[in-house]
């Protein structure tokens, strides 16, 4: 039995000073089975959002007080990467290339095909689920590379690239029993059965470019 937590619900932030588009977009995102938050301004949302783990917002790019754009950029500078879909009823040519030239994930005009929202709302999310899990399997892989001995990274690295243990011997200065000892051992320490699969560890931590492997 995996002893991996499940993962996090997502949640479909709504964000609308109109209340009945608001409450429509919130049913309709509901009756699909899905999480949503609804608010009425983008600063009741943006003091909620204290521990985003996944999601998207639909976000309403004209409202009172701070704007759709404001609060883009407000998330952008807290660090928190949740896919935006902009909806408006005034979607002139700046506003649009603005929201996405600061990574908007799509742009819809009101009033909306529900259908055309669901979609996108459902591409965000995985999405952002793609990119949660990509970015998990980094962590992962560098906490495996931290566990590495200053002797076993000197192996790691010229195995990853494909030298055999006599050429590593030789650039060590050490014995190739020595090195098929160390070699055995870090791949034990990766959790890893096969040499191609230590490259790609290797080449997931960003420390060697697969483009210039050994033939």
């Amino acid at each position: 039995m995996s002893n991996q937590p499940a993962p996090a619900t997502p949640t479909v932030y709504v964000v609308d000073d109109d209340a009945g588009m608001l409450e429509s977009t919130q049913w309709l995102l509901e009756s699909v089975g899905l999480n949503v938050r609804a608010y009425s301004d983008g600063r009741k949302f943006l003091d909620a959002l204290d521990d985003e783990k996944g999601g998207c917002v639909v976000l309403d790019v004209r409202m009172p007080g701070l704007g759709g754009l404001n609060v883009q950029e407000e998330l952008q500078k807290r660090g928190i990467k949740l896919p935006i879909i902009f909806v408006s009823g005034h979607a002139d040519v700046p506003i649009v290339v603005r929201a996405f030239k600061s990574g908007a994930f799509d742009f819809i005009e009101k009033p909306f095909n529900e259908q055309l929202l669901l979609d996108s709302v459902q591409q965000a999310l995985e999405a952002h689920q793609h990119s949660n899990n990509r970015q998990l399997g980094d962590e992962q892989t560098h906490a495996l590379i931290s566990t590495l001995t200053r002797r076993e990274r000197d192996v790691f690295l010229p195995m990853a690239q494909g030298y055999i243990s006599r050429e590593i011997a030789e650039q060590l200065g050490v014995s190739v029993k020595t090195i098929d000892l160390y070699r055995a051992r870090v791949m034990k320490r990766l959790g890893v059965e096969r040499l191609p699969d230590v490259t790609g560890v290797a080449v997931t931590a960003g420390l060697i470019d697969p483009l210039h492997l050994r033939p």
